[in-house]
């Protein structure tokens, strides 16, 4: 089984910086591509970023040049720098991994989720 979780949520003023984590842990041989979604009251669940294992990104047109998105392949973790934010940027902010697994199996996982909330 595999695991991810989340970290660094909260409330921050507009304009601020966040910075989220995740770490994958459990049965896993090797992660393809990691990667950022978010959902909003009421929204569907929408790409925020995604980066594979070489390090190439790629990100929704919204967080260009506020957001970027980081990993590291020994600890198996994804971090996503957020700058200059907006209200609009609340949201349940999910990290999702593609792992293929000690027998050789591969599927999505999803963490819980951390909620942040942009608001003076």
């Amino acid at each position: 089984q595999v695991q991810l979780v989340e970290s660094g949520g909260g409330l921050v003023q507009p304009g601020g910086s966040l910075a989220l984590s995740c770490v994958a842990s459990g049965s896993i041989f090797s992660i393809y591509d990691m990667g950022w979604y978010r959902q909003a009251p009421g929204s569907q669940r929408e790409l925020v970023a995604t980066i594979n294992r070489g390090g190439s990104t790629n990100y929704a047109d919204y967080p260009k040049g506020r957001f970027t998105i980081s990993r590291d392949n020994a600890k198996n973790t994804v971090t996503l720098q957020m700058n200059s934010l907006k209200p609009e940027d609340t949201a349940v902010y999910y990290c999702d991994a593609d792992v293929l697994d000690d027998l050789k199996y591969r599927r999505h996982y999803w963490g819980q989720g951390t909620q942040v909330t942009v608001s003076s």
